[in-house]
């Protein structure tokens, strides 16, 4: 028999069913808004395993001791909405290679916390207009500025510290020695101010190499008229003290950039302490 021919028959609950449809369709189920997804505290719980930021740790080992003045640790995130500090780290992976651990000649240097370093001292090629003839080294006593100028209007800029005033010199030299991981031995005038000192004086043979060396990992000693004017550019330990006047009168940068310098500078450079 055909199925259209069969009587109707009642399916148990359909009725049910279909009053209920019929009672909803003149009604609007309203919009209902998550108001915690404007909530701030929502918003940091559920983002903090995305965007937390470890504090930086200096490495176990072969550390210099810490540093009077020490400066504190900023994070660099970027500001969100709701005026926090929300938000992914400033990381240049340039810095990361330039900054990192580097092994050189038995001795480990430490990374350099390059995110607490004032950026204008990070290493960094930049224009610069010079009458210095390319291959020169010009110190920028004011700014606290390394220049290796570069040809065609360029330099390699690096940040340095500097001596305290009254300690410092100026002039032309030229760059006649050059030594790694150099022993320290502190001029006759220091020793006689700083008696403590006189235990590395150069009767003593000096302070060894090392982390703690305040030479660092790289010197380059000027002279001036074939004689030593015991003014030194020089790596440092401490590498806070780059960008400020603390010294008692030599040019120090970071030790991981006074090696990229010392292994671009040939015996013979000239430089320019201005």
């Amino acid at each position: 028999m055909p199925i259209f021919s069969q009587p109707f028959r009642r399916i148990p609950g359909l009725s049910f069913v279909l009053a209920a449809t019929a009672a909803l369709a003149g009604c609007q189920v309203p919009f209902v808004t998550d108001t915690s997804r404007m909530n701030p505290d929502v918003f940091v719980q559920e983002t903090a395993p995305v965007f937390y930021i470890p504090p930086y740790e200096d490495p176990p080992t072969n550390q210099p001791p810490p540093m009077p003045g020490a400066i504190p640790h900023k994070r660099q995130l970027y500001p969100s909405t709701f005026h926090q500090t929300y938000g992914l780290p400033v990381s240049n992976p340039v810095h990361r290679t330039m900054y990192g651990v580097i092994r050189d000649e038995g001795h480990t240097l430490p990374a350099i916390p390059y995110s607490r370093v004032d950026a204008r001292y990070l290493r960094q090629e930049i224009d610069y207009r010079s009458n210095e003839a390319p291959g020169t080294i010009v110190v920028d006593t004011r700014q606290r500025f390394l220049y290796f100028v570069q040809p065609g209007g360029k330099a390699i800029r690096y940040g340095v510290g500097l001596g305290k005033a009254g300690f410092g010199w100026q002039g032309r030299g030229v760059i006649e020695r050059k030594a790694k991981w150099p022993r320290w031995t502190p001029p006759e005038d220091m020793v006689a101010r700083q008696p403590e000192l006189r235990q590395f004086a150069a009767a003593e043979g000096g302070a060894d190499p090392g982390l703690n060396n305040p030479l660092g990992a790289r010197a380059l000693y000027i002279f001036k008229d074939g004689k030593d004017t015991l003014y030194r550019v020089h790596g440092t330990p401490d590498w806070q003290s780059v960008g400020k006047a603390t010294s008692s009168g030599c040019v120090r940068l970071l030790n991981q950039d006074v090696i990229d310098l010392f292994d671009r500078v040939p015996s013979g450079t000239p430089i320019v302490v201005l």
